[in-house]
């Protein structure tokens, strides 16, 4: 495995190891470092950006290997991404150093640079996203189930990025002279009660349920091509990506109403009975056509 990431994107690959590195740091942090912001953890946050981000970046590193054309392009844009996202670790762990909130701060005016900072970093990052994606999106890779899983895992991961855009906006409540605008809780201010781990609201929607599922879509839907192994087509693919922009479509509708991912309400769970049936129709039919083109 280390042998193959000397021909991954070297700069990803930096970051993601350093990422790996703070891990166990941030564990350190939440078993000794009893301060919490906002009803968390101070620690928690940087932790779960490490994983995320870690995950995000080995994941990209190796699949710009696969570009035959603009690799230069690819390599720059990787480069880039990989500049933002370290600019945006700094302030996350800055912000945990000092003892302060590092999202939707503006506080004082140290604060509300950073934040501004966080916030530049997001759009370079979601620009050079969508640039890898069509790089990606044009090249040719023989398996074809392992090719749209890529291409429409980088499509998905593209809109859960996108989903943080949604937090910045001012919230019923806020002013917009306050020293707080946006959060991730919808129906409420963020820090009440939240799920272990994840530290995703248990009482009112929560939009980092989507921007979570929506941004790993780049590593899920090719794990499960990877799984199915030659049992895997092109149009298994399709029904896979289709099945989990559903979920994501859900959840973060379901956290746009006020709803918490734990407390779904009967529409919730009759699009969620669709989206079920939905895809086991699909993978019915996928199965089905792959043995017509078998020969007999």
């Amino acid at each position: 495995m280390l042998k193959a990431m000397q021909n991954w994107h070297r700069p990803l690959v930096v970051f993601g190891w350093a990422m790996v590195v703070l891990i166990p740091i941030a564990l350190v942090g939440l078993l000794i470092d009893d301060r919490t912001v906002v009803n968390s953890p101070i620690w928690l946050k940087p932790f779960k950006f490490a994983v995320s981000l870690a995950l995000y970046s080995f994941t990209l590193a190796w699949l710009l290997t696969f570009l035959r054309r603009f690799q230069r392009v690819g390599w720059w844009a990787g480069t880039v991404l990989t500049a933002a996202g370290a600019a945006e670790m700094v302030v996350i762990v800055g912000q945990v150093i000092r003892g302060r909130r590092s999202h939707f701060n503006f506080e004082t005016p140290l604060d509300t640079a950073l934040f501004s900072i966080m916030g530049s970093t997001i759009v370079v990052l979601w620009v050079t996203h969508a640039i890898v994606a069509i790089l990606l999106w044009r090249t040719d890779i023989e398996n074809k189930a392992f090719s749209w899983s890529i291409r429409l895992g980088l499509a998905i991961s593209f809109l859960g990025l996108g989903v943080g855009f949604l937090m910045t906006s001012p919230k019923p409540g806020q002013a917009l002279d306050g020293d707080t605008l946006g959060s991730h809780t919808i129906g409420a201010p963020d820090g009440g009660a939240y799920m272990a781990v994840t530290g995703w609201s248990t009482e009112h929607g929560d939009l980092r349920v989507g921007h979570f599922i929506g941004m790993h879509a780049l590593q899920v839907l090719p794990l499960l091509i990877a799984l199915l192994g030659r049992r895997a087509n092109a149009r298994i693919a399709w029904v896979l990506s289709g099945s989990f922009l559903g979920i994501f479509l859900l959840v973060t509708w379901q956290a746009l109403r006020g709803q918490s991912l734990v407390q779904p309400d009967g529409t919730t769970l009759l699009a969620l009975a669709g989206i079920v049936a939905a895809t086991a129709l699909g993978l019915v039919w996928a199965r089905e056509t792959q043995k017509e083109l078998v020969p007999a």
